[in-house]
């Protein structure tokens, strides 16, 4: 018996990496599968029912179940069918995986509101708009785990990726109300900030030393070692766990903290420019994040 015997688990850009990966251990571990993939591009153009029809049917023919959903998860009614199609084939809902992605990477001040809105779409609003559709069955079951993918581009930040890391930083927030508004109802929602090779990591720029010895780093994160933690948070075992932000880098599993005070500094008379400047700043100095910081100083050694 596995750990999701009897659920049944709607995964999003399940047809290639990191999420077909997730669908096949959901499915190893008993549970019938929604895999929601519309085979676009990686920065979201085109569409091939390809993908999500070959992971399908890979688990069929290890005695599985499994549908293919090719929708848009940016689309409201597209985002409804995902759930739709689980309860229709399957009978329920037990879990929402939202792991849908695509990247349009840019420097700040080159990004079009194009590629600001495409990447914000598919990220937050579709993680909004799945769980939205998801929630009225939890309600009414008192049982559910909703499981965000997030990001380190979000959490500590990265360059070129203004739009990926606001949506990233968003589906944190996102995800900690739902943790809140469905505690009541049994419902449970956390994230998960995946460290894989993946189409989507194959984008990073390997120009200076550093980025290809972080893109060396990374080619040793295969995508499947970030399932084993999804089928927890998605079977009954994870019901103490919610609101709980993860990161998975190979065999090494992180808890995160949420953002907290740091340091704190009251002057009596009130605060002046001057005061501020010669005063606080060089008091906060050393609890000051680097200016530069991106996810290769937070993690500075090698994979485990």
């Amino acid at each position: 018996m596995g750990m999701l015997e009897g659920k049944v688990v709607a995964v999003t850009g399940a047809g290639r990496g990191v999420g077909r990966e997730i669908a096949l251990l959901c499915a190893r571990h008993g549970a019938a599968v929604v895999v929601n993939d519309p085979g676009v591009g990686g920065g979201g153009e085109g569409g091939d029912a390809g993908p999500a029809q070959e992971t399908v049917d890979v688990i069929v023919a290890a005695g599985g179940r499994a549908h293919a959903n090719l929708a848009s998860v940016a689309d409201p009614a597209g985002a409804t069918s995902i759930v739709e199609d689980a309860v229709q084939r399957f009978g329920r809902i037990d879990a929402v995986v939202n792991n849908a992605g695509i990247l349009r990477d840019a420097i700040w001040h080159k990004m079009s509101f194009e590629d600001w809105r495409a990447v914000i779409d598919v990220h937050l609003n579709g993680a909004f708009l799945v769980s939205k559709a998801a929630t009225p069955y939890f309600r009414e079951q008192q049982s559910g785990s909703f499981i965000h993918f997030t990001s380190t581009s979000g959490l500590i930040g990265n360059i070129g990726q203004a739009n990926y890391s606001a949506a990233k930083l968003g589906i944190v927030g996102l995800s900690q109300s739902i943790a809140l508004d469905m505690a009541r109802a049994g419902v449970r929602s956390n994230c998960i900030a995946p460290f894989a090779w993946s189409r989507m990591t194959a984008s990073i720029p390997a120009e200076t030393p550093e980025q290809k010895e972080r893109v060396e780093r990374l080619k040793t994160m295969s995508a499947d070692r970030i399932a084993p933690l999804v089928v927890y948070l998605a079977s009954d075992a994870s019901k103490d766990v919610s609101n709980q932000i993860f990161s998975v880098r190979k065999n090494e599993i992180v808890l995160f903290g949420k953002t907290r005070p740091v340091r704190s500094m009251t002057k009596i008379e009130g605060w002046t420019p001057e005061t501020i400047a010669d005063e606080l700043i060089p008091s906060f100095k050393p609890s000051m994040a680097r200016a530069d910081e991106v996810s290769a100083h937070v993690f500075p050694y090698d994979p485990i």
